[in-house]
């Protein structure tokens, strides 16, 4: 300690700048534009996708008017709709709390969605609207991601 002192001049008293850490003396770095707009943008996309997943769902458990019953479906029919129902929803929540797993979950349920729609039109029938929503939202998603990192460097 006195070798500290010895070398500084001697002892002195810390002014109220000086007496905190150098850490906490930075202000704290406001949050980027273009992460604010990513976040943003993965809870409007998780919005729609909960819809999805509850529409899916509905299907299943046949409170979708003017649907034939469930059951009743071809099994890849079936499996189809098993299969949206549960990772539409998994990617809402996961775009919902702007996680990483949310958004690689939520690309997977996108592009099989348009995979399985232009490959077997009979088990995921799309309109070409809904196609192009899809895919409009997966570049928008990819342009704003990398917005947001070019922002942080």
């Amino acid at each position: 300690m006195r070798s500290l002192s010895k070398v500084r001049g001697g002892p002195r008293r810390a002014g109220p700048e000086e007496a905190s850490d150098r850490i906490e003396r930075r202000a704290p770095r406001p949050e980027t534009r273009w992460d604010v707009v990513l976040v943003w943008l993965m809870r409007v996309v998780a919005v729609v996708w909960m819809v999805k997943g509850l529409s899916a769902w509905a299907e299943i458990l046949g409170a979708r008017p003017n649907a034939a019953p469930f059951e009743t479906a071809p099994i890849g029919r079936q499996a189809v709709i098993v299969y949206f129902g549960v990772i539409n929803l998994l990617a809402a929540v996961g775009l919902w709390l702007a996680t990483a797993w949310g958004g690689v979950v939520w690309l997977l349920a996108a592009t099989s969605a348009i995979v399985l729609a232009l490959l077997t039109p009979q088990l995921l029938p799309m309109s070409l609207p809904s196609l192009a929503f899809d895919g409009m939202i997966i570049l928008v998603y990819f342009t704003v991601s990398w917005l947001a990192s070019r922002e942080l460097r």
